[in-house]
């Protein structure tokens, strides 16, 4: 070979070098092929000590990863589109991201959050959206209920999901309908039995004592997410705390005639000034749900995600990154929050702004936070019980389920971003 040749050869070798590839931008906007498994790989990188950044407002909410043949090997495994960039290219990102009149922000993920979801080991016929969720991303965690809870195991999680539940001892308020079905005399059972076990006279009891061990957790430092049910009747236990708010159809006794007078709103989470439904029969706990007396139907049915300074008001940009921001509406026991007893120190990150709905809102208890988000299914408007689970393989782009999956992320960040 002539030394020309060989010169021109490390020339190229020096110069390929220079364009090595040293980051992969996992892109969050129109153009990504599976936005719900985007999430398990940042997750799973995380866990493999790589460095993760999310680039809010960029893309969608794009990830931006430390290059390893690893990870771009799952990439291509679970299906996910990225892109490998070189060094220049980066450097041009961050410095977009950077500008301070650009609504973008970077946020360094150092920590796979451990994950807990409170749901019972019995089988009820519905299907929990965060648990399908968790699974078609690949994203690990484990189930507690109130065994665990009362056993003070919560101190092992970052991150705590609430199962569809009623947190009032109610069943559900599913009596008037399903009291003769057999997986609905089982709950009652398990739920009694479990009541007894730890101590308690009654499940309204219990429930209230798992409650009260939540929102330690959450003022505490953890990180908690509830969906449909488990939004407002956890409120309501709180607000209740004492009061006999049961029939005698759930607790063997009736309810207190003076229950509603004697509500404390000042123990709630997210709601203040509502009133309780007293008809056992209805399927309904209080007016904080709007799912009874709302004029939507499906072709309106929408809720308008709010837009947040990235550089100022991390955490609400945080939880409301997608690719959309206009999200479909869908239904559940409890589909939307009535913006009128929602209390005025919380943050909404989503509402149907004619109708007074607030669907998805955020708060501080503490030193932990919360996020509340109505509805059961984000991929099923009007999910029954009894009806299949969603198949998350025809939804790989569901700007629904993405805002379940910003919450699992959102302790990763390297700080607890605080509000100003």
């Amino acid at each position: 070979m002539s030394l020309k040749k060989v010169c021109l050869l490390l020339c190229l070798m020096v110069f390929s070098l220079g364009l090595k590839a040293s980051s992969i931008l996992v892109y969050m906007d129109e153009d990504q092929k599976n936005h719900l498994k985007a999430y398990g790989i940042a997750y799973w990188s995380i866990q493999q000590k790589a460095e993760v950044s999310w680039l809010l407002n960029y893309r969608g909410g794009s990830f931006l990863l430390q290059y390893h043949k690893n990870i771009e090997d799952e990439c291509k495994t679970r299906g996910v589109s990225y892109q490998v960039l070189a060094d220049g290219k980066v450097t041009a990102i961050l410095n977009e991201i950077s500008d301070p009149e650009v609504n973008m922000e970077m946020v360094k993920l150092e920590k796979s959050p451990k994950i807990a979801v409170y749901s019972p080991k019995s089988k009820l016929p519905w299907d929990d959206a965060v648990t399908m969720v968790l699974r078609y991303a690949e994203i690990p965690y484990d189930v507690v209920y109130d065994d665990e809870v009362l056993k003070d195991k919560l101190a092992g999680y970052d991150w705590l999901h609430l199962h569809h539940e009623d947190f009032t001892g109610q069943y559900g308020r599913f009596w008037s309908s399903f009291r003769n079905a057999g997986w609905y005399r089982e709950d009652v059972k398990n739920q009694e039995a479990a009541a007894k076990r730890n101590g308690f006279n009654k499940v309204s009891e219990m429930k209230l004592a798992v409650a009260k061990r939540i929102k330690e957790f959450c003022a505490g430092g953890g990180f908690l997410f509830a969906m449909c049910s488990a939004t407002d009747s956890y409120d309501i236990a709180l607000s209740a705390e004492g009061v006999d708010i049961c029939e005698s159809m759930f607790d063997g006794d009736g309810a207190d005639p003076q229950a509603q007078s004697k509500i404390d709103y000042k123990k709630t989470f997210a709601f203040q000034n509502f009133k309780l439904d007293t008809n056992p029969n209805n399927y309904e706990f209080s007016d904080i749900d709007a799912t009874q007396t709302r004029t939507l139907v499906q072709r309106n049915d929408f809720f308008t995600l709010f837009e947040f300074s990235a550089k100022w008001d991390l955490v609400p940009t945080m939880l409301t990154q997608n690719h959309e921001k206009v999200i479909k509406g869908f239904m559940g026991q409890t589909t939307a929050f009535r913006k009128s007893v929602v209390k005025p120190n919380i943050t909404v990150l989503g509402e149907n702004k004619g109708a007074e709905e607030v669907r998805y809102l955020n708060g501080e208890i503490g030193k932990g936070q919360f996020t509340f988000y109505g509805g059961h299914d984000p991929e099923d408007y009007q999910h029954a019980v009894g009806d299949p689970p969603t198949d998350l393989n025809l939804h790989p782009n569901s700007a629904g389920y993405r805002l379940i999956l910003n919450n699992v992320l959102f302790p990763a960040a390297k700080k607890k971003p605080q509000k100003t």
